[in-house]
């Protein structure tokens, strides 16, 4: 792995320092560029934190996010966005708007997808479902079982996209809700085993969809000690045959990079993470070469 330092001048923050690698580094010149964006845990946030604020002064805001968020596309026009769940709660925002502003305002960025976090239950179900008509993105979730809750069908296990000739699927994975979640917020939400379910959905998005790159959007969280025994980012990604990258959240874990697993296989899968709030928005550059090999390079900007 080859690891270089660069600095990047973006139209929201002044200037960030990132980090990059490279995998499968001996391939040739790439013929094709997927970029993803994403976030999590953003928590409601969406004005810049004050300038005298203890951790993050000056940082943050969807205004700007949205402009790094527009360079970056006009920069690579096959460029996805995509967040991790906890869009939710966190600031007076939701507790006047109950999550329309945060959806309306998602829409205008363009995501293409998110996930859904235990905090995405904090109105209860009946309060999710009706911010739905504002939400012009696809909420994905493979292992929350909605058959019995006014939410069936108005979420999907995964759903692909192409992009210059890749095909790209994308799948959700959600954190067992009880003791977290309030039953009666989730009501009949059924939640499924995540490594199980995980395995499932990217085999078929590998073998019958014949996806060339494979994402999981994970709110289980990066890692937990080990008495807590919970489902987590690390150990999903070593489990998994066919995922190349996990986008996470739930735990705001901040990475500079993403953190490089072996999985079942032995292949390499990407862990990323971004923090939380928007602070960062999380960048992973995909480049193909003609017979739809990869190599990849992993950043975390801050806005």
């Amino acid at each position: 792995m080859k690891r270089r330092k660069f600095l990047k001048n973006t139209s929201t923050a002044a200037i960030a320092g990132l980090s990059g690698f490279s995998l499968n580094s001996c391939i040739g010149d790439s013929k094709k560029h997927i970029t993803i964006l994403h976030t999590n845990d953003v928590h409601s946030h969406i004005d810049t934190f004050p300038k005298d604020h203890s951790e993050f002064p000056n940082l943050g805001g969807l205004a700007r996010r949205a402009a790094l968020v527009e360079s970056i596309r006009i920069e690579n026009k096959n460029t996805l966005l995509f967040d991790a769940g906890d869009i939710f709660q966190g600031t007076p925002y939701f507790n006047f708007y109950g999550g329309e502003l945060e959806f309306k305002l998602m829409s205008m960025l363009k995501y293409d997808a998110a996930t859904i976090g235990n905090h995405d239950f904090d109105n209860g179900l009946n309060g999710l479902y009706a911010q739905l008509p504002n939400a012009k993105f696809e909420l994905l979730s493979a292992n929350y079982d909605f058959s019995n809750t006014l939410m069936n069908g108005h979420t999907k296990p995964y759903k692909t996209y192409n992009r210059d000739g890749i095909k790209i699927g994308v799948y959700g994975i959600g954190i067992g809700l009880e003791g977290l979640v309030s039953k009666k917020l989730y009501r009949e939400t059924v939640y499924l085993d995540p490594y199980e379910i995980a395995l499932d959905t990217e085999r078929k998005l590998k073998e019958e969809e014949q996806c060339d790159l494979v994402i999981c959007l994970s709110h289980l969280g990066y890692a937990y000690e080990a008495w807590e025994k919970r489902p987590d980012d690390l150990t999903l990604a070593s489990k998994t045959d066919y995922t190349n990258l996990i986008i996470g959240g739930h735990t705001h874990t901040f990475l500079d990079k993403p953190t490089i697993v072996r999985n079942n296989k032995g292949k390499e899968v990407l862990v990323n993470q971004v923090g939380c709030f928007g602070i960062n928005l999380g960048r992973i550059d995909f480049y193909f070469d003609s017979s739809k090999n990869n190599r990849t390079k992993g950043v975390s900007i801050t806005v």
